[in-house]
């Protein structure tokens, strides 16, 4: 017993020092869990951001000055007055993503009780921005113009009032969702290539004819490459979370985190199987990343993690419950937006481990065909 454990540590030890001398990998590593979460969390805002306004007043009027007076940072930066010639040129060269022409007699008409019309032009190549800042513009004219006109906030009195709280994520930062989820795919995406590269390396380097011919068997050999490739991206995920997106984006972290990483090694232990699996199906890197982006877009886009399970087809929720990655978006969310319990995600961290044993047991039957 002791024997076949010492083989494992020094096995696994040898993984380290191999990813320790390859600094693409590193390099990847250092990346995907720094870099690769901020700019992912903030590339797509849900709302307006600093979003660029042109504006052309033909009225000049209180009216037209307390719309534009509305416009107001971080949604929008502060607007520029421009004249109709200066509003194609400007759209044209990318200058404006909105240019607002507000008409002469705006507020006469306003107050004459008739509908002015107020042009906004959008440059729909800025996908996000132009979607989203067309919807807010559209808002914001509407209730400048109904508060100005009744000289007070409330038109109507409604008949029952909402009173909205918003859980967990008060101001609707998307950024919060999306740094936690990022860190969700990194681990997959990582957990899968390092191991995966770890099996590959074996092949192209020539060391598996070694291993063939040392004292060992496959199950020591790929819990090796398990506990040390998971090990790495255990301790990158930890440090991304501490430092990246709790300290550098200031996301608040609610849940335990010790209960997250019981989770996360459980769900490694999948992952990493899968990565194993993959190895052994490719012949040589190229191979490995096509099979990996294969396998990574729909684990990515189809187990929750960027878009709600509930607006997919039922047959396809229904497909992605064998994916670990499904569970593990769920329990992640559950535990670091909600700060959920063991009592709430145990179902999730049940159906990890059974998912992970049966991918554990695959690709360990197809390390030792390929062994052989």
């Amino acid at each position: 017993m002791w024997r076949h454990l010492d083989n494992i540590l020094q096995l696994g030890i040898k993984e380290l020092r191999s990813l320790y001398r390859d600094p693409a990998l590193l390099l990847l590593i250092l990346h995907a869990f720094t870099l690769g979460i901020y700019t992912s969390a903030n590339s797509i805002p849900e709302t307006p951001y600093r979003a660029t306004l042109a504006v052309i007043d033909e009225d000049r009027s209180p009216a037209s000055s307390r719309l534009i007076d509305a416009f107001q940072e971080p949604y929008f930066l502060r607007p520029q007055y421009i004249n109709l010639d200066e509003m194609d040129k400007g759209l044209d060269s990318g200058l404006y993503t909105f240019t607002l022409n507000i008409p002469p007699d705006f507020q006469r008409d306003l107050l004459a009780g008739r509908v002015p019309s107020v042009q906004l032009n959008v440059d729909a190549t800025q996908v996000s921005q132009a979607f989203t800042g067309a919807g807010y513009i559209q808002q914001i004219i509407n209730a400048q113009a109904a508060e100005f006109v009744a000289r007070y906030r409330k038109v109507d009195t409604p008949a029952v009032e909402a009173v909205v709280r918003m859980e967990y994520n008060p101001n609707l930062i998307s950024a919060w969702f999306g740094a936690v989820n990022e860190v969700i795919n990194q681990i997959t995406m990582l957990s899968i290539i390092l191991t995966g590269a770890a099996v590959i390396r074996e092949r192209e380097h020539g060391t598996i004819e070694h291993l063939l011919v040392m004292p060992i068997t496959p199950l020591e050999i790929m819990l090796a490459k398990v506990w040390a490739m998971g090990l790495v991206v255990l301790l990158a995920a930890v440090l991304s979370l501490l430092f990246v997106v709790e300290r550098w984006m200031q996301v608040p972290l609610y849940g335990s985190m010790g209960l997250f990483l019981s989770g996360a090694v459980l769900y490694l232990f999948a992952s990493t199987s899968m990565g194993i699996f993959l190895g052994t199906v490719a012949r040589s890197m190229p191979q490995l990343g096509l099979l990996i982006i294969l396998l990574l877009i729909p684990l990515q886009i189809l187990s929750g993690g960027k878009t709600p399970r509930e607006s997919m087809p039922e047959l396809i929720q229904q497909i992605m419950m064998v994916a670990p990655t499904t569970h593990f978006v769920i329990l992640a969310q559950s535990i670091l937006f909600r700060g959920a319990g063991l009592t709430i995600i145990w179902p999730q961290l049940l159906a990890i481990a059974s998912i992970g044993g049966i991918f554990f047991i695959s690709a360990l039957s197809r390390l030792r065909r390929s062994l052989q």
